[in-house]
């Protein structure tokens, strides 16, 4: 059974090419039968003019000859008055107007041809995962090339209106539109320095190293203005965007780079495009001036920021027009190719950057497109673009070896060679120090990899080739050497560096590009940061990158949105439409792989919903509330509640309140600190065991044993009291030291008594409850005191007494 299968296997795949053959062989006796090869019997006979589309005739004449009714048509003779029988052709079934479907019949083998290599570079791994696509491509062009010319046919050069006005847009606004916006604003200081800093270095350094060596004697470029070689370097100094995407999402590097590299390519056009017909027009010119100079320089700003503006224009319009599309949701996804090509085209209208306006124009409608439109919609915009753009690449590439074998070529070893070296010379040195200036404003530095990669990754591709072929013969008559030095660029930067940059990422370990899916605990933690950072900015006082956003979200949220977005969408929060997001996302993938039997708790009714809309429920009416509660309720929130974003000044010490308890609560820390201080030094100075002191029952016996040997001195005035607490004797917060000479004018003199006591114990006095024995000033507190504590509480090195020895003997 096995081996019948196998053998029917291949009759069934010939059944579709057994019936192509069958039907051009039934077709044969038609062509054979209507002028496609001579008929004997018509040779004698004089031409006839019918209506029938033949090959050779005109497109479009189509005009056919009046019917009489009255008169017998018969199939191949007709009998006139005279008798004589009169020959007519027959009706023609089938023609041939090759001249009638000729131009979109090419461009549909083209795409054709695309599609199937794209196609079976894919196929086969060991091929695509070894060679970039766009190297592959190149090569399928210089093939088909050579092939046209082999067969004495001139190929088709790659024109650079069909390039800047239909292959261009769609890569473009694919870009813009799914452009990772938060990575690219929180990068657009870096991006925008290589993009126009490293732009203007390598166009001036190329351009005047050009210059030099094409003043060295016997190079044969001497004629070559200054003015030629700095338009050669703007051209042939551009990072291209088509190149870099083509060879960077095949390596699959991190956002940072990707962002980085591919940002610049996209920024410079506005550069390359204002030195471009800068030097154009200054070639026309026979002596440039200073205003000539100033106006050019101003026209860099006209050029980016008019292209930004009549993006944002043209975002703005279509964002308004697909808030109406709800009823008619067939023709949403026109709208945001038609405005977006119209962006393109008014910036090319006045020689502002389309590229630029693309982009603006992309950035500023996809969050109210998408709020506005369907689901299906959304797929269709997102897939569109996609097949798109992969086509007009893949045409790019092809052209750009096709081309290579149509032009004309002029070859010079010394302005080639130059030129290569040069170009990667100033690539390397405009990185590094840049990046130099860079690292000193990024929190996040730019290693020596990043470097290496954003310095290797600088491809050129079909814009610079497009720009040259525009140049004119008459004031640039080294068109064809600038074609062939800049043809010998791009496919050194896409042949050399596009298939070496995936084995040195790999070699030098750069991260790659971590594919996961945004969830729902990683946004909740991405807007905490947004606000924790906008907040303490608003304290600082510093206008920064967070305070600048919030301040966009705010106008957004306050104007834009109510405006551009129908319906209740307006007013979500954007934490809840990223959850309504994720939800139709997974009930859709659910769906689709055929789980919806399955599906788990966790996914609410509301993805169900925008699956399956249902009417919306009826509002809860709310209870009207009197005037009288609703201004009270007004003026307890207006009494009671501030303003959060209330805007603070800078910090500045000069300028703060002083707080009046702020001297009391540091003097009260400064005690307390000191009095531990002084806790550790008593502990710490004794240098030999000290007395043991006596409980009081012990002292009160042992006076009571032998009173005479306790009798106080003669000058036992100027002893110090000492009170005991009987509580906690060892404590060393439980003695007092009251030094009697500088209490006496507010003490009364001592008793007979007490003289002759010499030493009198006192019990402490409990402190008042909510009293601290710390910051509660004391008698103690002074200076000499603290000195007394300190000597009493250290003998010193004389010896112990004795045990039956007083401690005051008398007579001393």
């Amino acid at each position: 059974m096995q081996a019948k299968g196998s053998r029917g296997a291949p009759s069934l795949r010939a059944l579709p090419f057994l019936f192509i053959v069958a039907a051009l062989l039934g077709l044969l006796p038609l062509l054979h039968s209507h002028g496609l090869q001579p008929n004997p019997m018509l040779a004698s006979e004089p031409p006839h003019h019918y209506p029938a589309v033949i090959s050779g005739s005109e497109p479009g004449d189509f005009t056919a000859a009046p019917l009489d009714v009255s008169q017998e048509i018969r199939p191949l003779t007709n009998h006139t008055s005279t008798g004589h029988a009169k020959y007519r052709k027959a009706f023609p079934v089938l023609g041939i107007d090759y001249t009638h479907v000729r131009i979109p019949f090419e461009i549909s083998l083209w795409i054709l041809l695309a599609c199937l290599m794209k196609l079976g570079f894919h196929v086969i791994p060991s091929v695509s995962s070894i060679v970039p696509e766009s190297c592959l491509l190149i090569v399928v062009g210089l093939l088909v090339g050579g092939l046209i010319k082999g067969v004495g046919e001139s190929p088709p050069i790659l024109k650079s209106d069909i390039f800047f006005l239909f292959l261009l847009p769609p890569i473009i606004l694919d870009a813009g539109y799914f452009l990772p916006l938060r990575q690219f604003t929180e990068n657009l200081g870096t991006i925008l320095i290589f993009a126009v800093v490293g732009t203007l270095w390598n166009a001036f350094f190329l351009g005047g190293l050009m210059y030099a060596v094409c003043q060295i004697s016997g190079t044969g470029l001497g004629h070559i203005s200054l003015l030629a070689n700095l338009l050669f370097g703007s051209i042939i100094s551009a990072v291209d965007p088509v190149a870099v995407l083509a060879v960077f999402e095949e390596i699959h590097i991190n956002e940072l780079l990707h962002i980085l590299v591919f940002g610049e390519s996209l920024l410079n056009d506005a550069v390359t495009v204002v030195l471009y017909h800068l030097f154009e027009e200054y070639a026309n010119f026979e002596q440039v001036t200073v205003l000539d100079i100033i106006l050019g320089f101003l026209s860099f700003f006209v050029v980016s920021l008019g292209g930004i503006f009549v993006g944002v224009i043209y975002g703005v319009i279509a964002a308004f027009t697909s808030r109406f599309t709800s009823h008619i949701r067939v023709i949403e996804p026109l709208f945001v190719f038609l405005y977006s090509y119209m962006a393109y085209l008014s910036a090319e209208l006045f020689h502002l950057s389309g590229i630029m306006a693309l982009i603006a124009s992309g950035v500023v409608m996809r969050p109210y497109v998408e709020a506005n439109i369907s689901h299906k919609s959304h797929t269709t915009i997102k897939y569109f673009l996609k097949m798109w753009s992969s086509v007009s690449e893949t045409l790019i590439f092809i052209f750009l070896g096709v081309s290579t074998v149509a032009g004309n070529h002029y070859w010079n070893w010394t302005f080639i060679i130059s030129t290569l070296i040069f170009c990667l010379i100033a690539r390397v040195l405009g990185v590094l120090g840049l990046t130099w200036f860079i690292n000193k404003f990024r929190i996040v530095k730019l290693t020596p990899k990043d470097q290496f990669i954003i310095a290797y990754g600088g491809l050129r591709g079909a814009i610079a080739f497009s720009l040259g072929y525009l140049l004119d013969y008459k004031h640039f008559d080294m068109r064809d050497m600038f074609l062939t030095a800049i043809i010998t660029v791009i496919f050194f930067t896409v042949f050399v560096q596009g298939m070496t940059i995936r084995p040195l990422v790999d070699l030098l370990a750069v991260k790659k590009k971590q594919e996961t899916k945004r969830s729902i605990n990683e946004e909740i933690h991405t807007q905490f940061l947004d606000h924790l950072l906008t907040g303490i900015e608003d304290i600082c006082g510093h206008y920064g990158h967070h305070h600048w956003k919030d301040k966009l979200n705010r106008f957004n949220k306050k104007y834009m949105k109510k405006c551009l977005i129908a319906g209740e969408r307006s007013k979500e929060p954007q934490l809840i439409a990223f959850y309504h997001k994720m939800e139709m996302k997974q009930a859709i993938e659910l769906v689709e792989s055929g789980g919806l039997g399955k599906i788990p708790s966790a996914i609410s009714t509301v993805s169900m919903q925008n699956i399956n809309p249902k009417a919306l429920p009826v509002k809860r009416i709310l209870p009207a509330l009197s005037k009288d509660k609703e201004e009270e309720i007004r003026k307890i929130l207006r009494n009671n509640l501030q303003k959060t974003r209330q805007r603070l000044r800078s910090y500045n010490r000069h300028t703060l309140v002083a707080d009046p308890y702020e001297e009391a609560w540091n003097q009260m820390l400064l005690r307390r600190q000191k009095a531990r201080q002084l806790e550790q030094k008593i502990n710490n100075y004794l240098t030999v065991p000290a007395h043991k002191l006596d409980s009081p029952t012990m002292s009160r016996a042992r006076i009571g044993s032998d009173p005479l040997a306790y009798e106080p001195k003669s000058d036992s005035g100027n002893l110090p009291i000492i009170t005991i607490d009987p509580a906690s004797p060892q404590s060393p917060e439980s003695v007092d030291l009251v030094n009697e000479e500088l209490k006496g004018l507010s003490r009364l003199p001592p008793s007979p008594e007490e003289d002759e006591e010499g030493l009198v114990m006192h019990v402490k006095e409990s402190s008042s409850p909510g009293t601290d024995d710390v910051f509660t000033p004391g008698a103690g507190d002074s200076p000499s005191n603290q000195r007394m504590m300190r000597c009493l509480s250290d003998p010193g090195p004389q010896p112990e007494p004795e045990e039956g020895e007083p401690f005051i003997r008398k007579g001393q």
